[in-house]
């Protein structure tokens, strides 16, 4: 992060900044006591509300264990100084309750929810201090669109056993925190957690992945919201979106939440697929009915009975295909190709399109009763270039992988190829921000990648990403920005003969902070300097 973004945080935006950007560096790095964001944020919770409560007593002059009341006039003080609106609300015995309609972080909550975990081992360490036991349950939180936020922290062991959160217990002076509770992106990564060992036997905890929910965004979480509701049910699915944005990602967890799970999951390219062909690998043939023929072929719907059938591509069905297609989505029935027999097979249908199937009906090209079918529930996953902020989870995800593929220690980016990677438009999404970390990750000999292998002329990128790529007003300008940043850093170089000091106190930022600009521009600031020597004179 650069002086002037640092300069525009105020001290709210830096905490949050900080407290999740530390959590990602810390498990990029591998350091064993902060093996997830959870885990750390609620270490420096617990940590914090020691001096919360150091503070309080000072000022209170309180010197024994807080009572209730006192307990909820500081952790609302807490709160309320910081920007939030906390108020204590009625409850039981037992039970202290708050509310809240303003977080602190402001709507930045929204980007990193796991900062809710802060509040709550806030609340249960001061608690658990005091009264020997504290959970903690977040009911409501304006992080997840409730409108408010909703907090209880049950002091009674026997009355809070009837409810989910993160316990508090004290054990010779030291906070121990256990969490239990689960959201909905948790709930997608166990379905796909159990959904990749039933199907791969019982691979040991070093086979298997260490997640699948990779994702910051709103944007992708309402993905996943929309994927825990739909996958319970026998609606067909379209999922639209780009090249390389995840479509079979979510079809995948789509078949992992429901109760087919435990049958078989057929991903099927139909563009792949030769025309002549395409009939024979959807429905099967009998032998002898075509030259080649020679034995009973089961095609993908019977493979995939009692299962589901993910349909990539779709877009390229020819038409006469799609009829067949049609009548199984509504009978449940088929013939092979040359079979007199009528087959059923129980299937469910995801598909899925880079191109708009809506505006294919309209010229024919694909069936309006067909496409109707298919997007009883429509999901679109945006673009990487719209969802930036699920970088900082992608990146730090893909670098681990890469070290565990290569059995060596992590690698993490510097700041100067963190700001490629965040300037760049990413036409081919997730799947080319995956090989291009590979590329920067093999050719890197240290633990920091200095460099990430993207496009230098970001004009030239720009233009061609407006035209092929819709780019949104934000991205054009960031890019608009750094254009205008290398020509001034030109300027003042030539100004300067190369003299980054000077450059620097020109610009009003450090001389470290031009230095990695240079980088991250691949700007040589000795190419000015060799410009203004003197010629040697011959002797």
């Amino acid at each position: 992060m650069n002086k002037k973004h640092l300069m525009d945080l105020n001290p709210i935006n830096f905490l949050q900044t900080f407290v999740t950007q530390s959590a990602k560096v810390a498990r990029q790095l591998g350091c064993t006591k902060c093996d997830s964001s959870h885990g750390y944020i609620e270490h420096l919770g617990l940590a914090a509300s020691s001096c919360f409560e150091t503070l309080y007593r000072e000022h209170n002059t309180v010197d024994d264990k807080l009572s209730l009341d006192e307990y909820s006039e500081l952790i609302v003080n807490i709160k309320n100084q910081i920007g939030g609106n906390f108020s204590r609300a009625s409850s039981d015995p037992g039970v202290v309750r708050v509310i809240n309609t303003r977080c602190p972080f402001g709507d930045a909550v929204m980007e990193a929810p796991e900062l809710c975990r802060m509040t709550s081992s806030v609340f249960g360490g001061i608690a658990a201090r005091n009264f020997g036991y504290a959970k903690v349950v977040l009911n409501k939180r304006l992080a997840t669109n409730d409108g408010m936020c909703e907090v209880c922290i049950y002091t009674d062991r026997d009355v809070a056993a009837q409810h989910d959160g993160d316990e508090y217990e004290s054990e010779s002076g030291a906070i121990v925190a256990k969490s239990t509770a689960t959201g909905t992106a948790v709930r997608v990564e166990e379905g796909l957690q159990r959904f990749w060992c039933h199907t791969h036997g019982n691979p040991t905890p070093e086979d298997r992945p260490k997640t699948f929910v990779v994702a910051e965004s709103v944007a992708m979480r309402r993905i996943f919201k929309a994927v825990e509701l739909v996958a319970p049910t026998n609606a067909s699915v379209q999922i639209c979106g780009e090249t390389g944005v995840g479509k079979e990602w979510v079809a995948r967890a789509i078949h992992a939440l429901s109760e087919r799970w435990r049958e078989p999951f057929i991903a099927v390219n139909c563009g792949a697929i030769p025309e002549s062909l395409i009939e024979s690998a959807l429905f099967g043939h009998e032998k002898g009915a075509f030259t080649g023929a020679y034995n009973v072929h089961h095609g993908y719907f019977e493979r995939a009975d009692k299962g589901t059938l993910f349909l990539d591509e779709i877009d390229g069905l020819p038409v006469s295909a799609q009829a067949k297609l049609l009548r199984i989505l509504q009978e449940g029935e088929f013939e092979r190709v040359g079979g007199r027999q009528t087959l059923k097979s129980d299937v469910r249908i995801i598909c899925a399109s880079n191109q708009d199937i809506k505006t294919m009906t309209t010229s024919g090209e694909f069936r309006q009763d067909l496409f109707y079918r298919l997007s009883v529930v429509p999901i679109h996953i945006p673009p990487l270039r719209e969802r930036l902020e699920d970088l900082s989870a992608l990146v730090p995800h893909f670098l681990h992988k890469l070290a565990e593929k290569n059995q060596c220690k992590p690698k993490v980016l510097s700041e100067s190829a963190w700001m490629a990677t965040m300037t760049y438009s990413w036409p081919g999404n997730v799947r080319e921000l995956e090989n291009i970390l590979e590329r920067a990750y093999v050719f890197t000999q240290g633990q920091v990648i200095e460099y990430i292998d993207v496009t230098n002329d970001q004009a030239q990128h720009l233009s061609a990403s407006e035209e092929d790529n819709n780019l949104d007003l934000r991205m054009a300008k960031k890019l608009a920005n750094i254009e205008l940043e290398r020509k001034i850093i030109h300027a003042g170089l030539n100004r300067f003969t190369g003299n980054v000091s000077k450059v620097a106190h020109a610009m009003g930022i450090t001389p470290r902070a031009v230095h990695q600009k240079l980088k991250a521009l691949s700007i040589d600031p000795s190419i000015y300097r060799r410009k203004h020597e003197a010629p040697a004179t011959e002797i």
